[in-house]
């Protein structure tokens, strides 16, 4: 064969190999560059519960918003995103219906899932709801002064924390586990909704007694300690929220707060992140995740 013809073969050859080679390698390609498969979990606070617009995809009764921290996260990142979480979550309805029409959260999870997302503990034993109520009425009582609060309660809610919600919480991360087996599991702490100390000026937006100020501020930080130990000893990584949202709680102004009072906030639910804080929520998950 004359040595063109040869090298014009070989350059054919070279050429269809080339071009098969690049056949079976675009697939690959594509698939690295397919979506990140990501569930969202949780109560109100992965909910967004109170801010607007609502999902309409959901029960009303979940009250869930289309700008919750976990739309924040897909939109950042590009996710694929299903959304499961509802306001007023219990860690019991990870595994059962929670309103008529609402699947069970953890059917939104399965071997696909590659992320997963969720705030959950506060509302098991009524822990937030039922310690605001309680110290909030307390304190209107005693026109803010003292610890009424803490006098009539004690222990009585870190208790429950304790020896209740902690082994639900350790029950649900391994249940999540078992269910996407494949995931990354990020569980976030809650942010502050009370400073450190009693702030005066805040009585009327939150109404606490001064010296119960201390107190909701150690029942939060027991729980999201609890939360923290739960997501250690079941492989899942802990977003602590403490630090970042210090100075952000619901005695702030407006555009500071990421929490919204009790009395005058803008959210339709109170006592819950408002836009700023969910978008501030998403971006320590992304930190700490190193995403996007």
């Amino acid at each position: 064969m004359p040595m063109r013809r040869l090298a014009r073969n070989l350059a054919v050859f070279a050429a269809a190999v080339g071009t098969s080679v690049l056949g079976l390698a675009a697939p690959t390609q594509a698939a690295e560059t397919e979506p990140l498969r990501y569930t969202a979990l949780g109560d109100s606070y992965s909910a967004g519960s109170g801010v607007l617009p609502l999902d309409l995809s959901t029960s009303p009764l979940c009250a869930r918003s289309t700008r919750n921290y976990p739309n924040v996260i897909a939109e950042r990142t590009g996710a694929e995103l299903t959304d499961a979480t509802c306001g007023g979550a219990q860690t019991k309805d990870f595994t059962q219906s929670q309103y008529p029409g609402v699947a069970p959260q953890l059917d939104a999870l399965d071997a696909d899932t590659e992320l997963v997302t969720l705030t959950i503990g506060g509302n098991d034993n009524n822990t937030f709801i039922g310690a605001i109520v309680a110290c909030g009425s307390a304190g209107v009582l005693t026109l803010g002064h003292g610890s009424p609060c803490k006098n009539i309660y004690g222990s009585h809610f870190t208790d429950q924390i304790e020896s209740t919600t902690y082994p639900a919480l350790k029950r649900s991360l391994a249940q999540v586990r078992q269910k996407a087996p494949n995931a990354r599991v990020a569980v976030l702490g809650y942010p502050w909704i009370l400073p450190a100390t009693a702030d005066r000026s805040c009585f009327l937006k939150m109404p606490i007694a001064s010296g119960d100020v201390p107190y909701l501020r150690d029942l939060q930080t027991r729980l999201n300690r609890v939360i923290e130990k739960a997501a250690g000893e079941e492989g899942a990584v802990f977003v602590d929220l403490a630090a970042a949202s210090e100075g952000h709680d619901a005695c702030k102004p407006a555009g500071t707060r990421w929490v919204e009072p009790v009395l005058f906030g803008t959210n339709f639910v109170p006592v819950h992140p408002n836009a700023l804080g969910e978008a501030q929520m998403a971006t320590r998950t992304l930190d700490v995740l190193g995403l996007g």
